[in-house]
């Protein structure tokens, strides 16, 4: 279930548009989330004004993405060093710290958008500050009810 422009709660039918008595813009709305690679040595090397304008140029793009209507959840996530990995193989449970895979980019974070489709969702992308500094990627959510 998610919250349409206006307040309406709506469910998503099985092509993943949402679902509402009245037929409006709004009710042709798919989620995506908006995954943040970047590499976390580059922020930690930004100064004290280039941190505060990087906070900024998020805080204005959560204004944005909420003034739009189109938010529906954000998180900024710790460093993958931080991380723990799970894996079951022949039926035994492996625990491992750190990240699967070392890479020079991480995920960093996640913007959580609703929007009418996929143009608009690399639309919302391109003006992440993420894509300035590392790669944004806009993957479709499966809603629950397709399983």
């Amino acid at each position: 279930m998610s919250k349409l422009s206006g307040g309406r709660s709506s469910l998503h039918d099985r092509a993943g548009c949402a679902v509402a008595t009245t037929l409006t813009k709004e009710s042709f709305l798919m989620e995506y989330l908006l995954l943040i690679h970047a590499d976390p040595k580059g922020f930690a090397a930004l100064g004290p004004a280039e941190v505060k304008n990087a906070v900024a140029a998020y805080a204005a793009y959560v204004e944005a993405l909420e003034k739009a209507g189109v938010a529906r959840g954000s998180r900024r996530l710790r460093d993958s060093h931080a991380s723990t990995t799970v894996r079951v193989r022949d039926g035994k449970t492996e625990v491992h710290q750190g990240p699967f895979v070392e890479t020079r980019e991480e995920l960093g974070g996640y913007f959580m958008i609703d929007v009418p489709d996929l143009d608009t969702a690399l639309s919302w992308a391109a003006r992440c500050p993420g894509a300035g500094h590392g790669v944004m990627e806009v993957r479709p959510i499966w809603p629950m009810n397709e399983y």
